[in-house]
């Protein structure tokens, strides 16, 4: 479904019944909401309602040209919770969509009822400029993201994935191809210019941090650091997984947050 927002279209899918508690979900750079559908069956058959927004230029939500910022981005998901009527949620937000989450936890913290961060940054990645700019350069010059895919699912996924689940992993690959350019590019930008370290202790809202044990790209050590700044944050790492561990490791992931969402509820 699509919803108008800022003269753009967000789209969202939003299931379970209307009066539940509300998890929402923010999915990482390359992907869209379709990275959550393994947490769908256990949230749902729980009670909760679930709402999935596609980012800028992600799915099914228009792009918007230019560099976006972390504040943005943040400010997308407040309008979308607004259009919907939906007072407070469960976040939920993974990669981007952790640092997302950072940043709507700071400004809109009247909104939470939880905060869950997975596989992501406090602030943009320590040496990190160069790598960015060289995938810009490379999605600019082919006019799409189907250059980057082979490489990506490379650090989302172990080798063993795609050998038990080669359906899936076609899947998550063919969502990355078909990120559009400007989506990419301006989230790219905004990863390369934030810095949540220093407010995260003003964060009171219950926190926690999952990461893959084995995720190169967002490590355990800068996700222990969030925790750690976070009156409260508690850390839990997922055995055998790298940057998708809600795709990789489903049992074990969904363990932790129903976990988690059952004592917060």
């Amino acid at each position: 479904m699509l919803l108008a927002y800022d003269n753009r279209k967000i789209y969202f899918d939003l299931a379970g019944p209307q009066g539940a508690p509300t998890v929402c979900f923010t999915h990482s750079l390359n992907a869209d909401g379709g990275m959550w559908v393994e947490q769908m069956v256990p949230l749902l058959g729980a009670g909760y309602r679930v709402l999935r927004l596609d980012m800028r230029g992600h799915g099914g939500s228009s792009p918007v040209e230019g560099d976006y910022t972390m504040d943005a981005l943040a400010a997308d998901v407040k309008g979308a919770l607004d259009v919907l009527g939906i007072a407070k949620v469960h976040f939920v937000g993974l990669s981007i969509g952790g640092m997302i989450g950072q940043g709507f936890a700071l400004a809109c913290p009247d909104r939470l009822l939880s905060l869950t961060l997975c596989d992501t940054q406090p602030s943009t990645p320590p040496g990190s400029t160069a790598s960015w700019d060289e995938r810009k350069a490379i999605v600019r010059k082919a006019g799409s993201l189907t250059a980057l895919a082979d490489s990506t699912m490379e650090r989302w996924f172990t080798d063993e994935f795609k050998k038990v689940n080669p359906t899936r992993w076609r899947e998550v690959r063919d969502t990355i191809s078909n990120t559009t350019p400007a989506g990419f590019l301006g989230c790219a930008s905004a990863i390369q210019n934030f810095n949540y370290e220093d407010r995260l202790p003003t964060i009171k809202v219950p926190t926690l941090v999952i990461c893959g044990d084995e995720d190169a790209g967002t490590p355990p050590d800068r996700n222990q650091l969030i925790a750690s700044r976070i009156p409260g944050g508690r850390y839990e790492g997922i055995a055998k997984a790298r940057h998708l561990p809600n795709v990789e490791r489903p049992e074990q992931f969904n363990r932790v947050l129903m976990g988690f969402l059952g004592m917060n509820r």
